[in-house]
């Protein structure tokens, strides 16, 4: 194989395909990544047996073959070469050269024979939408992805089409994220749970822009295409929480408050709340304003900001950073949350539209430490 290139192509080639380089295993082969000569120029591959990415290299290809190549040298090495054409080869002995200007590097190379294939997805559903929203879609739920081995369908999102909405929701227990987009495309039986590092690292490769993205379902894969890049992940199996059922739907209290506003108060906050179970913060709405309260073994603080109040006065505590990370996600600039009882969930949403939902369950208070 003999191939040459521009750096900064072929950087960003890498940067893609180290995503699913797996860096705790006992295959060496899982620690390469797999080049080869194609028609349409060089295909880079990797596959952690969970996640695998395809991304094709415009090249200039003097001598088709294939080799694997460690993942973490090759990709130091391209990055601190200087910004010209680079050459790639390999020589019978199993040596991987690399090329540029002055320098010159020879590695040792493994046999592309025993790289793992890339499952093939036999596509049962599929649809396509625009990378950004995609992006958007992700970033507003993948933080309430369970981290939890023992329940693995919560580690993943939900993605499914219902009602000419395309969802995305995510659940760990403690909290609920739910992202809608209408949805008018083609497919609409689209049901699948996919893993949450699946998802960031496709939030990594996703472009804010309006190329689309086509995502296929079959069996037990999914398969993300985008321009010159392929992503195939596992399903998780199982029986995802039955959300629409989750989230309550009457109110006692609703607040109408400044998003910028709460968010900064809770941050603040947050400072003394290090240890986030044991120090809960306290929330008394009353007479328009909500008020923060925690005490913790640093010392004790205490945040009021002005709200518009529906409803009966109420106190209930929660865990502050639970707040802040569905307050950082959302754009608009006010925000209401709803209250049933001191003891039932709390749900934040934006004023001007129903695409997000965020519920949070509150954790019992003791009154001598706010």
């Amino acid at each position: 194989m003999k191939i040459v290139c521009e750096k900064e192509k072929l950087a960003s080639v890498i940067n893609i395909v180290q995503k699913a380089v797996s860096s705790k295993t006992t295959l060496p082969i899982l620690e390469g990544i797999l080049i080869e000569t194609v028609e349409s120029g060089v295909k880079f591959t990797s596959n952690d047996l969970e996640i695998s990415i395809e991304c094709l290299l415009q090249a200039e290809v003097k001598e088709s073959g294939a080799v694997v190549v460690e993942s973490r040298m090759f990709g130091e090495i391209i990055r601190r070469l200087p910004d010209t054409d680079i050459i790639l080869y390999s020589e019978d002995n199993g040596v991987f050269v690399i090329e540029c200007e002055g320098s010159l590097y020879r590695l040792v190379s493994l046999n592309p024979d025993e790289f793992p294939k890339i499952p093939e997805v036999k596509v049962q559903e599929s649809i396509s939408i625009k990378q950004n929203i995609l992006k958007e879609m992700i970033r507003q739920t993948i933080f309430s992805v369970s981290v939890d081995e023992n329940r693995p369908i919560f580690t993943g999102c939900l993605l499914e089409i219902k009602e000419e909405s395309i969802n995305m929701v995510s659940v760990d227990g403690f909290r609920l994220s739910l992202r809608r987009q209408r949805y008018e495309g083609e497919g609409n039986n689209l049901n699948v749970v996919i893993p949450g590092k699946t998802l960031n690292e496709i939030f990594k490769i996703l472009q804010n822009n309006n190329e689309e993205i086509s995502i296929s379902v079959a069996k037990n894969q999914a398969l993300f295409k985008m321009k010159d890049v392929k992503i195939v992940s596992r399903i998780l199996e199982g029986e995802f929480l039955n959300y629409k059922a989750a989230i309550p739907v009457e109110k006692e209290i609703r607040i109408k408050v400044n998003k910028d506003f709460l968010l900064s108060a809770f941050e603040r906050i947050y400072l003394l709340t290090r240890d986030e179970k044991k120090y809960p913060v306290k929330l008394k709405i009353e007479n328009n304003v909500i008020t923060i309260m925690c005490n913790s073994t640093i010392g004790n603080a205490k945040e009021e900001i002005s709200a518009e109040i529906e409803g009966k006065d109420i106190e209930i505590g929660f865990n502050p950073k639970y707040f802040i990370d569905a307050l950082k996600v959302i754009e608009k600039e006010q925000v209401y949350i709803d209250f049933t009882t001191s003891m039932a969930p709390g749900v934040i949403r934006p004023v001007e539209e129903e695409e997000f939902i965020y519920m949070i369950l509150p954790v019992r208070i003791r009154e001598e430490n706010i």
